[in-house]
């Protein structure tokens, strides 16, 4: 494809100046989605959600355990280190997020995805092949600084957008927070993360995290079975009747708020190099940025690279892009 021709739409990361305190007030005036009524509540979500022709259980256990898996991605200060635009393969005018706030305190959130959840013991990892850690002990912020840290925990990967979290200096300063599927439910946080792998062409971040809390630990491994046990099912079902029904759904924290599930349609595959994009109908507001585009059918047990980039002036949505 022509370098040209590759545009990156407005970005989705939810800033505000207020911190979170001023969240629902951006939720309330949002002018992309008033009202905000394609997007589904998780505790309202059911099957008759999903298209007429994909009712299945299957599909719906797929979709409850990725929301399950989602969270919302705070960070509090924006690196000096983002460039001035885009990398290749785009627009080398095409501005690039938050460069003019570099170097300075500046909160924003956006989307993230957990997955690969392991226990470790001692340094040695205890649920699945006794593979070592780098750590003997609990390497959380409570932990690192204390002479008294655990040597019990658990580690898991995040992804997410590159806009959102660019490096280490970024990461530092970020917060998960997990389990904020309605207003009220209680705060949930992780505060120890690290940039593993990133890739500013691509718009994806891999993040390590880690917590010694063993209800939050024990929890996510729970879910993390569940994933497992049903990602394969889904994957197999839809693989060769995913070009016809191109159903795409995203769950995302909307302008920072309560998780959302939106379904839609994916519009286009577009080839970048080797690595492919995707362009869709299904629904995404600021603080979208970094969820999991879930185009059903795609291999999503391999391929965690694929989230929600930005937001065409056409009303289309576009992924990141990774190799399918």
């Amino acid at each position: 494809m022509d370098r040209q021709l590759i545009l990156v739409g407005d970005h989705e990361t939810q800033e505000s100046e207020g911190g979170e305190a001023e969240l629902h007030k951006y939720l309330a005036g949002c002018k992309k989605n008033p009202g905000h009524r394609q997007f589904i509540p998780i505790d309202k979500f059911t099957l008759k959600h999903l298209p007429e022709d994909l009712q299945d259980k299957d599909l719906y256990e797929y979709t409850k355990v990725i929301a399950d898996l989602t969270v919302r991605v705070d960070v509090k200060i924006t690196s000096s280190e983002r460039p001035k635009f885009w990398p290749y393969p785009y627009l080398t005018t095409q501005p690039y997020p938050f460069y003019n706030m570099r170097g300075r305190r500046h909160f924003k959130t956006g989307s993230g995805k957990m997955c690969y959840v392991n226990k470790f013991q001692s340094g040695e990892m205890i649920n699945k092949d006794f593979a070592e850690s780098k750590y003997t002990k609990c390497w959380c912020r409570k932990c690192q600084d204390s002479d008294t840290a655990t040597n019990v925990w658990w580690e898991f990967y995040a992804h997410t957008a590159t806009q959102l979290i660019f490096d280490d200096i970024e990461a530092s300063h970020t917060t998960l927070r997990l389990f904020y599927d309605r207003d009220d439910s209680p705060v949930v946080s992780v505060a120890k993360v690290s940039v593993v792998d990133v890739n500013t062409q691509e718009d994806w971040c891999k993040l390590n995290c880690v917590t010694c809390d063993k209800n939050i630990g024990n929890k996510l491994m729970d879910i993390w079975k569940r994933y497992e046990n049903v990602w394969r099912k889904v994957y197999n079902k839809y693989f060769y009747s995913r070009d016809q029904h191109k159903f795409t759904f995203i769950v995302s924290h909307p302008h920072g708020c309560s998780k959302q599930i939106s379904v839609g349609q994916w519009m286009d595959k577009q080839m970048i190099g080797f690595s492919t994009r995707f362009t869709y109908t299904t629904c995404t507001c600021p603080g979208s940025s970094g969820a999991h585009v879930q185009c059903v059918g795609y291999n999503e047990g391999w391929c965690y690279h694929l989230v929600h980039s930005g937001s065409f002036k056409s009303g289309l949505n576009h992924s990141g892009h990774d190799w399918l």
